[in-house]
């Protein structure tokens, strides 16, 4: 047994502290970046920011209308080889993601669709298992340098870098922190979001990856603290639940949005939850906000306020501009 005794900090915990800017106005901040990977041989510019592979969240609609934005998708483990290739070919573009498991027939599913996505997220909520590195590093030797490979969930700098150096060229960041996620609750295992993504980001970059902080995000503010923690992409859930492409049905104003490790999820996908697992998620009702665009618009507007105020005039440069202050976390919170 050993115990870390240095603070760990989640969003909550800090604020951006405000800087000179020779910014006049939030429309020069420029959002878009290029990046090359330590594997796939070719470069993508993106908006980086990606719906989350959850059920209402990475949905195909969803991705339709945040290609538009250059935004990713990553699109969930539900739908079939044949509705994936149908979407593709009416919906063509270098940031198309599917998302897989590690079992068989998900390498399977990469077999076949590795020539038409060029994104592929490999996902299992414990990124530390022997088997699943052994997983990434089949999916690279059978991808070559074709494809961007993303892969997680981890939190600290040690597996960040193992997944990378087995063929990964994003890792996925976070083990807990989100909105509808109870593993700390259930395993009381976890990470301060805030300090893993600083730690992973530093080992992830060291080696030419990148990283997606993946979880904990609650509103604008938290996505502008994960980009200037040095997260390259930052994914969401919570936030992007309750739209019109993500489906669900609508009950008084209000869509259910669920874990994908719950009950709800298991039963869905799996069958039911099986007698040696426990749930780690949960069911919510999340109100109806309608197109998915203006709550994009607002959070995009939110991160570019934020550039602004430290005198960041790309993205990019947001971890550089940055510094942050320790506060008691008690301020308020807008989103759910």
């Amino acid at each position: 047994m050993y115990i870390e005794n240095e603070v760990k900090l989640d969003y909550s915990d800090v604020l951006l502290r405000p800087k000179r800017s020779t910014l006049e106005s939030r429309k020069e901040v420029q959002l878009e970046r290029k990046f090359e990977f330590p594997h796939a041989k070719f470069s993508i510019t993106a908006v980086p920011i990606i719906a989350a592979n959850m059920d209402g969240v990475g949905t195909l609609s969803m991705s339709e209308k945040l290609l538009e934005f250059d935004m990713i998708t990553a699109i969930n483990k539900s739908y079939s080889v044949e509705e994936l290739m149908k979407f593709e070919d009416e919906n063509a573009s270098i940031l198309n993601c599917i998302s897989v498991g590690i079992q068989d027939s998900d390498f399977e599913k990469i077999s076949k669709l590795r020539k038409t996505y060029p994104i592929i997220c490999i996902d299992t909520p414990n990124g530390y298992m022997e088997k699943f590195v052994e997983f990434v590093k089949k999916v690279r030797d059978l991808c070559g340098d074709d494809n961007i490979i993303i892969s997680g969930n981890v939190v600290t700098a040690d597996q960040t870098q193992e997944l990378i150096l087995n063929g990964s060229d994003i890792v996925k960041v976070g083990i807990g922190p989100g909105s509808v996620c109870t593993t700390r609750m259930v395993t009381g295992v976890g990470y301060p979001q805030f300090s893993s993504v600083i730690e992973c980001a530093d080992a992830a970059h060291g080696l030419n990856g990148h990283i997606v902080a993946d979880g904990g995000c609650t509103c604008s503010g938290d996505v502008a603290k994960a980009f200037g923690a040095g997260a390259d992409f930052v994914m969401l859930g919570g936030m992007l639940a309750g739209h019109d492409e993500g489906g669900g049905n609508i009950v008084d104003g209000k869509v259910s949005f669920y874990g994908m490790s719950s009950t709800t999820a298991n039963q869905k996908h799996s069958g039911g939850l099986k007698d040696y697992r426990a749930s780690e998620g949960r069911e919510v009702t999340v109100p109806y906000k309608g197109p998915v665009s203006k709550t994009v618009q607002d959070i995009l507007g939110g991160v570019r306020s934020a550039c602004t105020y430290v005198g960041a005039r790309k993205l990019k440069d947001l971890p550089k501009c940055a510094t942050f202050v320790r506060v008691n976390n008690q301020y308020n919170k807008t989103f759910v």
